[in-house]
């Protein structure tokens, strides 16, 4: 499949599975992380993309380096764990690549810290605050299951004629 999946196909509900270490170097995995950052990059306002979006049921998701300025290419987390995550929460705007055009005000922690494998299975950790910590939560809740729309108050439609600015 070469599009994000829309709401509410069975696939954004279910648990997503962890990958085993001797399978991230394998094709399947590198041409879905490859296929998940052509089609994050088709999107003009897409910041990240979880697996799941692509109608694959594994733990990975990527963020785009637009949202990192010290990257130089975006950042690949495969079974990703949120190891903290701040006490002060705000509500912040949402949306979402698989429930298109709708928006709503979501309660995220300004800050949280993963811990996952990078394409070469190699550990890492990364922290973020803002806009980064809010993905952090939204990619993690798509392995999930949970869409934003699940948490979100005074979601509404707006058609992307509407966000084009004047």
């Amino acid at each position: 499949m070469n599009t994000i999946i829309q709401s509410p196909h069975a696939t954004l509900r279910g648990i997503a599975k962890e990958v085993s270490i001797s399978k991230i170097s394998s094709k399947e995995i590198r041409d879905t992380i490859e296929k998940m950052k052509k089609l994050l990059h088709g999107e003009e306002d897409g910041v990240a993309i979880a697996a799941p979006q692509i109608d694959v049921p594994l733990r990975i998701f990527v963020v785009s380096k637009k949202v990192l300025p010290k990257a130089k290419d975006d950042v690949v987390f495969i079974n990703p764990v949120i190891t903290k995550i701040g006490k002060k929460k705000e509500m912040v705007s949402e949306g979402c690549l698989s429930v298109r055009w709708k928006y709503g005000m979501v309660k995220r922690s300004l800050t949280a810290t993963v811990k996952a494998l990078n394409s070469e299975g190699n550990e890492f950790v990364m922290s973020g605050k803002g806009l980064l910590a809010q993905i952090f939560q939204h990619e993690t809740d798509h392995l999930n299951g949970v869409l934003f729309i699940d948490k979100a108050v005074d979601v509404e439609d707006i058609p992307p004629e509407a966000l084009v600015k004047k």
